[in-house]
């Protein structure tokens, strides 16, 4: 059995399901499907931090991150439709009303 890895966002969430909206650990674990040990590790590990908001640089730092993974997969999309539209305009595709006469 493999170790499921997951973000520090997915677990803050997780933790502001128990200590913000109040449920169990147990309900949350099954909804979320994860171990619940794996969400009391989680609770015990951020506390008070995750529920806390990043402010000031630390925020700017995130978004701009955020922003850049963004880009990058906006700029990839980009291309692989750029490639698709050079190769998809072959003559296997055309389809001719008129045959084209003999000579």
């Amino acid at each position: 059995m493999t170790k499921r890895r997951y973000s520090r966002e997915f677990e803050g969430s997780a933790v502001q399901l128990v200590e913000q909206r109040g449920y169990s650990v147990r309900d949350a674990a099954k909804s979320l499907g994860v171990d619940p040990h794996s969400l009391r590790s989680w609770i015990k590990q951020f506390g008070a931090e995750a529920v806390a908001a990043p402010n000031g640089e630390a925020a700017l730092r995130l978004e701009v991150r955020r922003l850049r993974q963004e880009n990058q997969r906006l700029l990839m999309e980009r291309e692989i439709l750029k490639k698709r539209r050079l190769t998809s305009r072959g003559k296997n595709r055309e389809v001719q009303l008129y045959p084209k006469p003999p000579g």
